[in-house]
């Protein structure tokens, strides 16, 4: 029976049961209306609104249950589709939404692995551009620069030094960019390599103590599930870096009954309710490129922790 019908229906045996109680029943109507038939009149109408709403909010409590759905669904964060139940029109419904969820979240999933696709390969290029062209020009500056400061007058050579050193910090910064841009030592020398060069390099200026506590045994991962698991933590230290006034920081991977975890943890100031902007929206699209799960709440004892939870090949969520 379709929900229209339903209601008209239900609505329709209460009044007809009330039409009955008035004809057949012992109840009348006084000119003027006495007390105790008002009392009866009222009970009788109280009896018959109560009994329609009881049973409209059982018949439309799925629909309720789908509105909550549809108000709360985000597609960065999968969570347990609506279970279809009612009748009629209602368990069509909520399977119509439940399969666009899930042709939502397929394309979603498709259009980010192919814009990050194109991201990955524009770092290459930046990065392959910084190295060949801008860092053989400083290079070779850097060396004429060195045969001009040997015939200069001392005066001279002390200005030219200085201005050495100036290029040469230039370089190593252009150096350091390029290789965020591009993680080569993921390439030649493995995940916690790369993970532990990630910490390496955070600028000593910054008085951040970092820690690494990394699995050596782990097992055989995809390509694409390595280069998550270290943009994450790229992304993490580098927010730690920004915003959060921290003065230690961990990172951790290790192994866990479904998978592997990845957690970045510091005690700087915490997230304070602040609202996630584009660099934890990005680990969250990540994340699902992998069936991966992204969680960002505040640490124990103060501070914020990132966790990224990855399942094993044939244990994807």
């Amino acid at each position: 029976m379709s929900l229209f019908w339903r209601i008209f229906s239900l609505n329709a045996a209460v009044l007809t049961v009330a039409t009955a109680m008035l004809l057949l029943g012992p109840v009348t109507v006084s000119t003027p209306v006495l007390l105790t038939e008002a009392l009866v009149l009222s009970a009788g109408l109280g009896s018959m609104l109560v009994a329609n709403g009881v049973l409209l909010r059982l018949g439309l409590a799925p629909l309720q249950r789908l509105t909550r759905a549809m108000t709360t669904t985000d597609l960065l964060r999968p969570r347990p589709r609506p279970a279809v139940a009612g009748q009629g029109e209602i368990p069509d419904l909520i399977r119509t939404f439940n399969t666009m969820l899930d042709r939502l979240e397929a394309e979603r999933a498709a259009s980010a692995a192919r814009a990050l696709s194109a991201q990955e390969a524009e770092r290459r290029r930046i990065a392959q551009e910084l190295h060949d062209e801008i860092g053989q020009t400083l290079t070779a500056v850097l060396l004429e620069m060195k045969r001009v400061a040997d015939h200069a007058p001392p005066p001279v050579r002390a200005e030219l030094h200085s201005v050495q050193e100036s290029t040469r910090d230039s370089l190593d910064e252009i150096r350091r960019i390029a290789r965020r841009l591009r993680p080569g030592v993921l390439e030649e020398l493995g995940l916690v390599s790369a993970l532990k060069s990630l910490t390496a390099e955070i600028p000593a200026h910054s008085r951040i103590s970092a820690r690494n506590r990394l699995e050596k045994d782990l097992p055989a991962l995809e390509e694409e599930t390595e280069l998550v698991l270290y943009r994450v933590a790229q992304e993490s230290l580098t927010n730690t870096l920004r915003h959060a006034d921290a003065r230690n920081v961990e990172l951790s991977l290790c192994r866990t009954p479904s998978g592997l975890q990845l957690r970045v943890r510091d005690d700087g100031r915490g997230l304070r309710g602040a609202p996630e902007g584009a660099g934890i929206r990005g680990m969250r699209e990540r994340a699902l490129l992998v069936g991966a799960e992204l969680t960002v709440g505040g640490a124990p004892g103060g501070g914020t922790e990132v966790r990224l939870d990855v399942p094993l090949r044939g244990q994807a969520r």
